[in-house]
């Protein structure tokens, strides 16, 4: 299992950002894949799941800005933020079968 998450950076608050994560070393369309985060001195904290027949699940922290998305045909899993808030700001993992990639950072901040 390698998941490679990108698509992180630096944007002020209320900005977007759109996460991607690249599978391989599995069946991708029939696992269900997962985004969490960790901020600076905190413990790691789920964000949300996308399972393989389509159903969404969403922490309260998020729910209503954050979407999750994929594609097969690409082995992606995305993760659409909107509205971004300076408590955002964190490391963000993929994660799937017990794996987790390597990390991308979202610093959101004027």
């Amino acid at each position: 299992v390698q998941l490679v998450e990108s698509g992180g950076g630096l944007v002020q608050p209320g900005g977007s950002l759109r996460l991607s994560c690249a599978a391989s070393g599995f069946t991708f369309s029939s696992s269900a894949m997962s985004w969490a985060r960790q901020a600076p001195g905190k413990g790691l904290e789920w964000v949300s799941i996308l399972y393989s027949n389509g159903k969404t699940s969403y922490a309260d922290s998020i729910k209503g800005r954050f979407t999750i998305s994929r594609d097969n045909a690409k082995n992606t899993v995305y993760l659409q933020m909107n509205s971004l808030k300076p408590e955002d700001t964190a490391v963000y993992y993929c994660a799937t079968r017990g794996v987790r990639g390597q990390g991308t950072q979202v610093t959101v901040s004027s």
